[in-house]
């Protein structure tokens, strides 16, 4: 599937990018919802804190079920087109996690522009690293964290058993002469070693890649050409719209097993084999 996004004005591309346009402009009570459920989430169930190398972010939230020896893991990658939030806002899901026995890691990361996209994609890495006595990872995450997510899933760890991609951007390269790109000082160079829609797909995991109903042409056509080059590389992959959601509340179905993300992710997970001893 084509992007076809170089036909667009600067100012078209400008607002295609800016996945708050479809909803007025103010994301904040979205933010909000995360930061007040996450919160809960803590209150309820304290992780214990795991640092992957020496920066003030560079560390993430495990939340453990009670009783389940060797649980699979799902690993949630924040948004924020890589400027914004923390794992503070991102311990939502949490608590459906592990009450179906499944630990959950809510993962900080350096933010642009105090880091380059390369640093923040080999941060994630290493968090995943982190995590080596768990065998049975599926990384997740919206918006920018469906991109970091992804960029984990290709780096051929056969720990990570799929990938929940939500919202996601796959290729960077309408984001150069954009806003966005301020922070991020992307090249095509740069943008193209980090778009994982430039990648080998060969070896991806099992993945889920969902949109909400109410997003940018831009958006759903990365989740559709992303989609496509998967299948196409040989990797299984769900693709799937979530009614009546937008850019911004779609990723909240991830902690609602009654939902058809919450469900399929639930599946997923849960369908990861432990390696024999």
């Amino acid at each position: 599937m084509d992007l076809d996004w170089r036909h667009l004005s600067a100012e078209e591309r400008e607002r295609e990018y800016s996945p708050s346009s479809c909803i007025g402009g103010n994301y904040q009570p979205y933010i909000r919802a995360y930061a007040e459920l996450s919160a809960a989430a803590r209150r309820a169930h304290p992780p214990v804190t795991i640092r992957y190398g020496s920066a003030e972010r560079q560390t993430l939230d495990l939340f453990l079920p009670d009783g389940v020896a060797r649980p699979p893991v799902l690993v949630f990658f924040h948004g924020g087109y890589w400027q914004e939030l923390s794992k503070q806002e991102s311990a939502f899901a949490a608590p459906g996690c592990l009450a179906h026995g499944i630990a959950y890691a809510a993962v900080d990361y350096t933010l642009a522009p105090a880091a380059t996209l390369s640093g923040i994609v080999e941060e994630c890495r290493a968090a995943v690293a982190s995590l080596g006595r768990f065998d049975r990872l599926v990384v997740a995450g919206s918006s920018a964290g469906a991109h970091l997510a992804a960029m984990v899933a290709l780096a051929a760890d056969q720990r990570v058993r799929g990938a929940v991609l939500v919202s996601g951007i796959y290729d960077l390269e309408p984001l150069t002469g954009t806003s966005i790109n301020d922070a991020l000082g992307l090249d095509p160079a740069s943008a193209a070693r980090n778009s994982p829609l430039r990648q080998s797909l060969e070896g991806f995991p099992p993945s889920l890649v969902c949109w909400g109903e109410n997003e940018t042409d831009q958006f759903k056509r990365q989740s559709g050409a992303f989609t496509q080059a998967l299948r196409e590389g040989g990797a299984n992959c769900t693709a799937f719209e979530c009614a009546g959601r937008n850019h911004f509340d779609v990723i909240l179905d991830l902690a609602d097993s009654g939902t058809e993300l919450g469900r399929r992710a639930l599946t997923l997970v849960q369908s990861t084999a432990p390696f024999s001893s």
